[in-house]
């Protein structure tokens, strides 16, 4: 029967990745790529993931983990699989899965359709699963320390420093999505803001005033945050208030910036505890409901299959198909920064190895269902309406008039009265140049449900949707920075150990303030990029971030061959050898390329020949000098992750290498068996 589902599902499955691939002359139903998503997923984690815990891994649900064994109430915790699951899920769920596909939907539907479906099954999939098995094994020990042991003391310096260097970088773009959507949007703007407050409340409400009434708790935070939506609509028709609400990129950056501090120094309860509750039950509450909407709307995609810049001459940002339509996509696919999570609380909590499945293979799967939407929410809009949002002005003309006259020159027909009425409706001043991504989803998901559920309610929805978005990334946001945190007290500690106590305020607060300046930096460098930053921070972000996955998934292929899974080695060397293509490829281009849309270096030189020549407007003259500083930042920083990369990838051949030569290996630092004491876990 398992065979003849199987067979079934493949079938149904290749029908309709074949009628994605090949349908060329008429509009394709969205319905089409959710039934290929659905059927490759569960045949991706029925099968392919169920012979990975089988046989690679031979997980052992009679084996204590360490959430039993080091159980000490406070971070190694034994928690229900369901519980663990929503942890894991609200964790690794950041901007990429909607940010990600919604940027490469400039290529056409195709190309990243294809690359959320098979990457994710596997290559992001495997390689939470993985990671999270392999930290379990070793007491919970984050990525770095596990590179340590396992590689030694070459590729474990490496991976530490690579990996703080590129949360920093992660948690900017972060950062400069949510300005983006906020940017001179008061009702935007006035809903984001009420978040905080009823996180807030919603922490204290369930540790001082009515402690354990988690479902109270949940009602009254989810009636607050639905409340916030529609307050925005009212606030932003008065005028005092409005004004309030209504900023620039650079003063919207600073309250980002005081934001991800105060929840780096704040307790855990008061406020990244309950923000990261509450987005649970909005995620996946919106998930479900956008699924459910697009099986009843049963859409027609309008953008093609595959459009002109596919050459690498886009409006939103520059470089061919190869290789940036991988690095665009990010986390949709396969994410670095999953790795650190996989490593890091989860495998603090997981009760028995036999969720490990679940947990690690599951929430990808999810986050991958998620990326595969919002590639339907933006190839739903008109294409002219798609570019005209996210496309920088300065890229079509300098003007809305002279940005729909080159839109429907390229034959993407818009006209300016279509975007204001689009603007209109939504309650916006202009749609034009909201880049970032972010603002065209909304767009695109507005329309979804406001064709299910309400027409009229098209504002509202549109509202919700940026509010959604604000929420799944600013959960990443805080998190990330209060991750950030340890990792810089760890290395403080090496210098002065009073700075390494996660317990001494000054040590946090001088910590918190540290990461915050580094990441807020690389923000403000793309607040006042005139292109809208996304150009200059978004390939940095995804070459990164794949680099990272590339660095978890060579640590896992050097366990695997010290472990004698070396026949197995290709589950994770297969994905590995791929991403070391696709980032090399994308960091050279981007450090050496001639192209001043693309390369670094020559974007720079670009700029200086301008400002030497007076050939830039005052305004851009003005940030000149340090739009040409960032660019070199932003070179050194992509030729320093190609060179950790790298390190890492060499250190493991050199234990493939000795495996292979037949000599012997470091042992494993593999924690030694336990049995469980809980009397269903080895029945699990």
């Amino acid at each position: 029967m398992q065979k003849l589902t199987g067979i079934v599902l493949a079938a149904v499955g290749a029908f309709a990745i074949s009628g994605i691939a090949l349908n060329r002359g008429e509009p394709i139903n969205a319905l089409w790529i959710l039934t290929a998503a659905i059927c490759l997923y569960t045949i991706g984690y029925r099968f392919y993931a169920a012979w990975i815990t089988a046989r690679v891994l031979s997980t052992d649900a009679t084996r204590a983990t360490p959430a039993e064994r080091l159980d000490n109430g406070r971070d190694f915790v034994p928690t229900p699989r369901w519980v663990v699951f929503g942890h894991h899920f609200a964790a690794i769920a950041g901007p990429g899965p909607l940010i990600g596909p919604t940027l490469a939907a400039q290529f056409g539907y195709l190309p990243g359709t294809l690359w959320i479906l098979i990457g994710s099954v596997l290559g992001g999939c495997v390689q939470d699963m993985v990671i999270l098995f392999l930290s379990t094994r070793r007491n919970g020990r984050s990525l770095g320390k596990m590179a340590r042991d396992e590689l030694g003391p070459v590729g474990g310096f490496a991976a530490l420093f690579g990996t703080l260097a590129i949360m920093i970088i992660l948690i900017a773009v972060l950062g400069l999505v949510v300005v983006n959507a906020m940017k001179h949007s008061p009702w935007a703007t006035s809903t984001v803001f009420a978040t905080i407050p009823i996180a807030m409340l919603v922490g204290f409400y369930m540790r001082g005033i009515r402690p354990g009434r988690v479902l109270e708790a949940s009602a009254i935070g989810i009636a607050l945050l639905l409340l916030a939506v529609v307050g925005g609509g009212w606030v932003d028709h008065q005028p005092v208030l409005r004004a309030w609400f209504d900023h620039d990129g650079p003063a919207l950056a600073w309250f980002v910036m005081g934001y991800g501090f105060c929840a780096a120094i704040l307790p855990v309860w008061m406020l990244l505890a309950p923000r990261d509750y509450l987005s649970t039950f909005l995620k996946l509450g919106t998930v479900v409901l956008l699924a459910i909407a697009i099986f009843v709307m049963q859409p027609e995609l309008k953008m093609p299959a595959l459009t002109r810049f596919i050459d690498g001459t886009g409006p939103i940002f520059s470089g061919k198909l190869f290789p940036f339509v991988f690095i665009t996509i990010a986390c949709g696919a396969i994410s670095g920064f999953h790795a650190l999570i996989s490593s890091g609380t989860t495998p603090k909590l997981i009760r028995t190895e036999a969720d490990v499945r679940l947990v690690g293979y599951g929430s990808m799967m999810l986050e991958s269902f998620v990326a595969i939407m919002a590639m339907i929410a933006a190839t739903l809009l008109d294409p002219g309406v798609y570019f005209a949002i996210n496309s920088p002005l300065a890229a079509l003309g300098g003007t809305p008039d002279a940005a729909v006259a080159t839109l429907s020159a390229w034959g993407f027909p818009v006209t300016t009265g279509q975007m204001q009425a689009l603007a209109n409706e939504v309650g916006e001043a202009t749609l034009f140049a909201r880049t970032g991504g972010a603002p065209s989803l909304a767009v695109g998901m507005a329309s979804i449900f406001s064709s299910v559920f309400g027409a009229r309610l098209l504002a509202v929805w549109y509202h919700f949707a940026i509010m959604f978005e604000a929420v799944f990334i600013l959960t990443t946001l805080d998190a990330g920075t209060r991750v950030g945190r340890f990792m810089v007290q760890d290395a403080l500690g090496q210098f002065w150990e009073p700075l390494g106590r996660t317990s001494s305020y000054p040590s946090v607060i001088l910590a918190s303030a540290l990461v915050v300046t580094a990441w807020g930096y690389f923000l403000y460098v793309g607040v006042i990029d005139p292109f809208g930053g996304i150009n200059i921070l978004w390939p940095l972000f995804g070459i990164a971030n794949q680099m990272l996955a590339g660095i978890a998934l060579a640590i896992a292929t050097a366990i695997f061959l010290k472990t004698g899974r070396a026949r197995y080695c290709w589950v994770t060397a297969a994905p590995l050898a791929w991403l070391g293509v696709v980032t090399s490829t994308a960091a050279w281009q981007k450090l050496f390329s001639v192209d001043p849309k693309i390369g670094f270096l020559s974007g720079a030189a670009d700029i200086a020949d301008k400002l030497a020549a007076g050939a830039l407007a005052a305004d851009k003259a003005a940030v000149a000098g340090k739009l040409m500083i960032n660019l070199k930042i932003d070179a050194a920083l992509t030729a320093f992750f190609l060179l950790v990369l790298w390190v890492v990838i060499l250190d493991m051949l050199r234990i493939a290498w000795r495996a292979y030569r037949g000599q012997p290996l470091a042992p494993a630092a593999e924690a030694p068996y336990q049995r469980t004491q809980y009397a269903g876990a080895a029945n699990a």
